[in-house]
Order: structure tokens, then sequence, then C-alpha cells
């Protein structure tokens, strides 16, 4: 009642305000217009929109343009390679004040501890004893994300009955097995159920799913996606109720197409996520930001752009008091310098200020590093013979990546053999493996590689999508086990090993993140990509960043797991060799 009475009060210019920010250009999301006037803040509420209003603070917008503060509908955070605190502090000062974020990437090395570990070290983010970033965690929904590779962690339809009923959550992640959904499996129903019980949202996941197909897909209750591939198919999903989820990542962007799909009647059931940004992505172009800019760019009106990336992703999660600058909704606010340019001048989270001029105002060098997430490298001796491969026959199967994609080929190569090994020099075939980090099983997988262009080298990461594993490319075998032991002691990362030199990036959080300051993330990450290009990778692939994802089993043609060399087409594991 008291808050109630100072809000009352505020409003009705019977007392002074907490703050009011003064000459702004207020963009109104209900009607798509701006009016000129105060900003009356109390609370960390607005209050009122007037005139004439008095605060304990003034903030001068100088005519800068009003918008509420920006909410990412879907973002992995681990993909920025950064820690939380330090991806806060590039998100934030572009005027991200919320993002729902799927834990999925650390939750398969680490488990739940990975996802207590991004709410924990978040939730110390704060100025004046306010978070400057809400954050909504998503229980993952596949972990692991295919039966065809180990994982970190197992979390089956029980487990997430059970967390799903912690504060820890706020709604179950992607639901990426589309086809175990469609099929009523009996484990994937159970994870849906203890959703929809518990009135949690349920992100879906269903490239290409229409029809009769989409029909069962939804009936399971699942809300969103951000896998259309065409905006044809946005139509299609929005007319049976979907919210549509406009990427805009450092690798996939459906966002650039599917716009089209957007009109006068359906634009407020679009929204803006960034699924995977990487940390030189986000400083150098931002974060929502960067969506509002092209969305634009494209002919989009700004009015729409503004609610898909905060009344519509506010509507769509349930969030009652966000997404608008209107009374009783909290004061998340940005300063913006127009509404073409999108840049932001001034950032408020609950009417504290909390970034100006593209700068944190929050302490972001303190990491929060619990023993969870440290040490997650875990593998059996590895030894250059580790990664010999007999094909007796002289005929192979080799993985051909299609340049600038995320796809692979099948080829077939002719290979001849010395010594019990496959012989590379004077060919244009590197050696493929994926080394277990997790239990120490010893699982290897080998594969080889058409048309990379590495040569006299080995490079190697354990981000590897979506298990994690170790995945190591080269052409000496020597190399290749260098490259692993390197990881093995850094705790995970980013390695290059050639006959000149070794060098090696940590990525000390789970194998996955890195603990160091956002300029050395960005340098170093930059530097280890340049030495193995300079070692022959051709133009079309990023050294590392196209490596992480051959073991994605979900992608076609071939990918490769601590398993074997995997056919996704037939859902079936295949042989290098042959016969």
């Amino acid at each position: 009642m008291p808050n109630l009475k100072k809000r009352i009060d505020c409003a009705t210019k019977r007392t002074k305000c907490d703050l009011v920010i003064k000459n702004a250009h207020i963009f109104n999301v209900f009607t798509g217009e701006t009016e000129e006037g105060d900003i009356a803040i109390a609370d960390g509420v607005v209050v009122a929109i007037g005139n004439a209003y008095e605060g304990e603070r003034i903030y001068d917008a100088k005519g800068a343009v009003a918008i509420p503060g920006l909410i990412d509908a879907h973002i992995h955070v681990e993909s920025s390679l950064l820690s939380a605190e330090a991806f806060a502090s590039l998100a934030v000062p572009h005027g991200t004040t919320g993002i729902v974020a799927d834990p999925h990437e650390i939750v398969n090395v680490c488990g739940i501890a990975g996802a207590e570990y991004m709410k924990e070290a978040f939730s110390r983010l704060s100025v004046d004893g306010v978070n400057p970033l809400d954050v909504y965690l998503q229980l993952p929904s596949c972990v692991p994300a295919t039966p065809f590779e180990t994982s970190g962690a197992i979390i089956d339809g029980k487990e997430t009955e059970r967390e799903l009923k912690r504060d820890l959550f706020f709604g179950l992640g992607e639901m990426m097995n589309y086809p175990a959904v469609i099929a009523a499996d009996e484990d994937n129903l159970r994870k849906l159920t203890a959703a929809k019980e518990l009135d949690k949202v349920i992100d879906g996941h269903a490239p290409a799913v229409t029809g009769d197909t989409l029909s069962g897909y939804l009936a399971a209750g699942i809300r969103t996606d951000h896998e259309c591939v065409s905006p044809e198919e946005c139509v299609q999903k929005l007319a049976r109720g979907m919210y549509i989820q406009l990427r805009n990542g450092s690798s996939a962007r459906n966002l650039d197409v599917n716009y089209k799909a957007m009109n006068a009647y359906n634009f407020r059931r679009f929204i803006l996520c960034s699924d995977d940004k990487n940390a030189p992505d986000l400083a150098r172009n931002g974060h929502v930001d960067d969506a509002l800019r092209k969305l634009v760019r494209y002919g989009v009106p700004a009015a729409w752009a503004i609610s898909c990336a905060t009344l519509n992703t506010a509507e769509c999660y349930g969030l009652k008091d966000k997404g608008a600058i209107a009374p009783a909704y909290q004061a998340d606010i940005v300063l913006v310098n127009n509404l073409t340019d999108f840049n932001a001048v001034a950032v408020f989270k609950q009417g504290k200020l909390v970034a100006e001029h593209k700068k944190p105002l929050f302490a972001c060098d303190m990491r929060y590093l619990p023993k969870e997430v440290g040490s997650t490298v875990r593998i059996k001796e590895v030894t250059a013979d580790s990664f010999r491969m007999n094909i007796g026959g002289g005929r192979a199967r080799a993985m051909h990546v299609v340049p600038n994609s995320l796809v692979t080929e099948e080829v077939q190569v002719s290979v001849k053999m010395k010594d019990g090994d496959v012989v590379l020099d004077g060919t244009d075939l590197t050696k493929l493996a994926v080394v277990e980090r997790h239990f120490a099983t010893g699982n290897i997988g080998l594969a080889l590689v058409k048309d990379y262009g590495l040569k006299h080298a080995a490079i190697g990461v354990s981000v590897a999508h979506d298990s994690h594993n170790l995945v190591i490319m080269g052409d000496d075998n020597g190399k290749m086990a260098r490259v692993c032991k390197l990881l093995q002691q850094a705790g995970g990362g980013m390695a290059v090993v050639t006959d000149e030199k070794e060098d090696v990036f940590a990525l000390d959080i789970a194998g996955l993140m890195s603990s160091a300051p956002v300029e050395e993330v960005i340098a170093r990450t930059v530097e280890i990509g340049e030495l193995a290009k300079v070692h022959g990778v051709k133009d079309g692939y990023e050294p590392f960043m196209t490596l992480v994802f051959l073991s994605l089993a979900v992608i076609p043609k071939l990918r490769l797991t601590d398993k074997g060399l995997f056919d996704v087409e037939t859902f079936s594991f295949t042989d290098v060799e042959i016969k």
C-alpha cells in the first residue's frame, strides 16, 4: 500500500518523483506514435508521461527517442565465448534489458550445475541494488541433443519434471527433437506435460515442419519457432498461432528473408532473437539493436520493429510489466539517437542508469567461477597412434563442407596406405577426430575431410555442438595428439600446432567460455584463427567456428561424433571405408 500511494502521489504531482527523464521523444508501442514530454518514475516503475514533473533526480534526454528496453527472445549466451558478466557488459549498453536464455550448451557439459552457474553469475551484476539485465532461464529440453554421441549429462523426463518446479527455470527450452514430439515419444511427452502443468512457456525448433505434422507439434503446446526457412513457412505457422522469432545471429540470420512475411495484421506475432552471437559481432554490430537497424533498412516500419523487440516478446512470455513505456510498467528504457540507427545514448533498468554512451555502469570484471564449471576436459590418454586410419580397400567416404554453410556433402575418394595409415601428403584430404571429453571413455570418432585446406598443422576446439566433445583436424597424427594435450591442460579452448609454433586460448568455463576480458577474447580468437588460416584453411571456412558444427548430428549430410561417422539422412552410422 505505501508503494502504491507513493506512485499515485508522484503521478498526480503531489510528491516529487524519484527520477524524471525530460526532453525526450517518447515512443508509444500501443499507438506507434511519439510524443514529447517527461517520463516520471517512482520505485523503478513509470508512473506518468506528461509535462512539468519534478524529481529528486533529473535526466536530460536532449531530444533523444525513448523506447522500451530491448528483449532477446532466444539466445545461447555460451556461443559468445564470453562469461555471463562480459556478455552483459556488451549487451546492456546496446539497449538490451532482458534475455530469454537457453543454457543448452553448458548444461550438455555440466548438467544442471551449468544452469545454476549462469543464473548466479548474472545475478551478481548490480547498479544500486538493481540488476541491469533480466535473465529468463529456460531448462534445456534436449540433453543430449541426440543419442548418437556422448554428452556430459542426461536430463530425461523425470528430471525435467523435478527441475521445472524450481524458480531457477522460467520455461522449457527449444524442443529440437521435433520428430520425437510428432511421434508422441513418451519421455518427450513427459517433459512437455511438466511444462504445461506448471504453465511455463515451451520454446520450439521446427525447421520446415508444416501441414498436419505442424499441427501435431503445436498440439503439444509449443509456442515459438526461430527456424522458419521461408516467409511462406512463417505465414503458415502464424496462422496456427505461433510466435515467429526472427533470428539475427552471427551465423544464421533468417531475419534477412523472413521479415517479408510481416504485415499490418500479423506484425504483433513476430519477436526478435539472436540464437547465437559471438563476441566480435556483439562488439562491432550490437545486439537486438542490430536487428532493429536491419528491419528498418529493409523497409519495415520502425513501429513494427520496436514492437517485435519489446511488447511482442513481453506478451509472448507473459512478462506483464515489461515491453512498454507507460504507467505501471517497469522503467526499462533506452534512449536512442533516432528510429533508424537506434544508437543507444543511455539505458535505464528499473529507473537506474545502467549504461551510457555504450559503456556499462556496473562492475563486470569480477568473474564467478565455481568448481562445477571448471576442469571439464577429461580424456583418456591420446597418442599419435590414436589417429591412425587403416582403410585397406583404398576407397573412402569423405566429408566436404559446403563453403559458407553448415551443410556437408559426401564425396568418395581414393586413398593410399603406408604403414597401416592413410597417406595425406600430396592430397586435398585432412583427418577429423572427435574425442570424448566428459567421462574419459576413450571414444574417438575418425573421418576424412576434403578441401578444407589445412596443411602441416593441427587445430582443435572444445566447443562442438551439441555435446561439446573435442573436435580435432590435422594432417599429422602427432600434432593432433598435441592439440588434445593442450586442450586438456587448458581446461578447454582453441588450439593450433604447427611445425614452428603452438598456441592455445583457454575457454576455462566448461570448455565453452572464457573468463578473460572482452577485449582479450576478441583479440585472441581472431589471432588464433589467423594462425590457422596461414596454414591453408580456405576462404568460406571459419577455421574453428566451422569445426564446432561438424559433430552436430542433425544437419545433413555426414557428421562425426565420438561414436563414429554418422549419416544424417539415414539417421544411422556409416563406415569411412567403402567396401
